[in-house]
């Protein structure tokens, strides 16, 4: 990860910070354009990496809303459930009625906000066994977290 934050660094951003080995990297910026800012980001770690490194970009306010709105809230939790937040860089497919559950029933998306989708994962033999959540329709990109992983996620990154 310190190799990542120098990335981050390089490109001017401020206060550059990660936390766990999955790419959540932590940073200030007067940057007001999210899209040209992503853009810079992709392009100078695909340059530095030598390959492509999709970001998707949240505020530390756009996280705590997504978790606020509880969108779990009234979810059975079992031994065999994990619930998990999909961030996303595209909205989801007009046609893909939510909920969603994928066709072996393991992957039910319950709901979707804005740049994030609600996932609850019924594991079977221990194992997530459905990649695809929302389709073949889907194009963007997509990084998942478990949702006391971004609860964690949130309060790291209110840390100054």
């Amino acid at each position: 990860m310190e190799r990542l934050r120098a990335l981050f660094a390089e490109l001017g951003l401020g206060n550059v910070r990660s936390y766990i080995q999955s790419g959540n990297v932590f940073f200030t910026t007067a940057e007001p354009d999210r899209a040209a800012l992503t853009g810079r980001i992709e392009e100078h770690l695909e340059q530095a990496l030598g390959y492509p490194v999709p970001v998707l970009l949240r505020t530390v306010d756009e996280v705590a809303d997504l978790l606020a709105a509880e969108p779990f809230r009234g979810v059975e939790v079992t031994p065999d459930v994990r619930l998990v937040v999909a961030f996303l860089s595209e909205p989801l497919p007009a046609e893909l009625a939510l909920p969603h559950r994928s066709p072996k029933g393991d992957v039910e998306v319950i709901g979707a906000g804005p740049g994030a989708a609600y996932v609850v994962v019924h594991l079977r033999d221990g194992k997530w066994v459905t990649k695809e959540m929302f389709g073949k329709a889907y194009r963007g990109a997509v990084t998942s977290r478990f949702l006391h992983t971004t609860e964690k996620i949130l309060a790291a990154a209110r840390k100054a």
